[in-house]
């Protein structure tokens, strides 16, 4: 189970990271999505914040199985939260949003059934 957490937990801090980065430096479809679901461009930083700390979260729980927990609970809700704001202003194309909070829980029962 612990390898699987290690090989998931990798692949989305890498995704988070990169989604982050693309938050930070606003990038254009990132801006446009975002603005398309109503988020005041101030929460941007906030936002780009949230998906760091759960890149940074889940390669801590490779060490302290808590951090990896909590950082797979946050990016959960976050991705709750735009499926949420998708939905809110009528936008289905929620696929990536739907995998984005069904992966980190799916690191979460493996880092649960490996600590």
């Amino acid at each position: 189970m612990f390898i699987g957490y290690a090989v998931l937990a990798a692949l989305l801090a890498l995704a988070m990271a990169g989604s982050a980065f693309a938050t930070f430096t606003r990038n254009p479809a990132v801006v446009g999505s975002m603005t398309k679901v109503g988020v005041p461009d101030g929460w941007l930083p906030w936002l780009g914040t949230a998906k760091l700390a759960g890149a940074l979260g889940l390669l801590a729980g490779l060490a302290v199985p808590v951090l990896g927990e909590a950082a797979a609970i946050g990016l959960v809700l976050y991705f709750v939260g735009a499926v949420v704001s998708h939905v809110r202003v009528k936008d289905y194309a929620i696929a990536p949003a739907v995998a984005l909070a069904v992966l980190p829980a799916v690191a979460l029962v493996l880092r649960m059934a490996s600590a």
